[in-house]
């Protein structure tokens, strides 16, 4: 018999019940990979349960570099706002009016640091796979970026009620321009995260799909949690340096 032929050979019973038949000798099955130790994969046990994706045939982690860039892109953006706050927080022009925050920025507050909790929570229960929790926590952060949204939209008519306005207080204008470019990139995180929900609604069995979804959890929650700790700063700087 020559090395690499197929020979009909008598199915073997296995000590576990299982019967597996072998029809090659001298080699490796085609389309198997090979390992030190024959079929077994060098290990001395059967890999046939047993489903490894292929690196290659994984979708490429787009999402992990748009995130970055974007990120980069806010870092630059509110870097340059902030910085300009303080230096006109500094100089002390007469027109610096500073006032006392609404109750509706506080909770903002709350509610955002809350929000990351619970996508935090999703985000490993979509590790473990665990499609109940992570539908309900994903539902859960959702709800609680479309209240923070709604928070910022009661502080400015607040604000407006008590006659503060852009015009003639450079305070009162940042607070409407930082807040409300943080609060449109809160909306664009909230797109991201129904785009998160939609895509665990359902349960798979594919190893590749698996694999995205964790990836993209991982991106959108550096963008949500990035946010979360912006909105800090901002809190910090609007109501504690004045």
């Amino acid at each position: 018999m020559q090395i690499g032929t197929v020979d009909e050979l008598e199915p073997t019973v296995k000590p576990n019940g299982r019967i597996r038949r072998s029809g090659f000798s001298g080699g490796r099955p085609p389309g198997r990979p090979g390992g030190n130790g024959g079929d077994d994969g060098g290990n001395g046990g059967s890999n046939d349960n047993v489903s490894q994706p292929d690196e290659e045939s994984l979708p490429r982690d787009k999402t992990r570099i748009l995130t970055g860039f974007v990120l980069l892109v806010v870092l630059m953006t509110f870097g340059g706002l902030i910085g300009a706050y303080v230096v006109v927080a500094t100089n002390r022009a007469l027109e610096w009016k500073p006032f006392d925050l609404p109750i509706q920025v506080w909770i903002s507050t709350f509610v955002i640091v809350l929000s990351s909790i619970t996508y935090e929570l999703a985000r490993r229960a979509i590790e473990k796979e665990d499609l109940v929790r992570t539908k309900r926590f994903l539902v859960a952060t959702t709800v609680l970026g479309g209240v923070f949204v709604a928070s910022q939209l009661l502080a400015w008519i607040a604000l407006v009620n008590r006659g503060l306005y852009m015009q003639g207080n450079p305070y009162a204008g940042f607070f409407y321009i930082l807040t409300a470019a943080h609060a449109v990139h809160v909306v664009g995180g909230i797109v991201a995260l129904g785009a998160v929900l939609l895509r665990n609604w359902y349960p798979t069995g594919r190893e590749n799909e698996i694999v995205y979804r964790r990836r993209l959890a991982s991106s959108v929650g550096w963008y949500w949690h990035f946010m979360g700790g912006l909105w800090i700063v901002l809190f910090i700087l609007l109501g504690f340096w004045k």
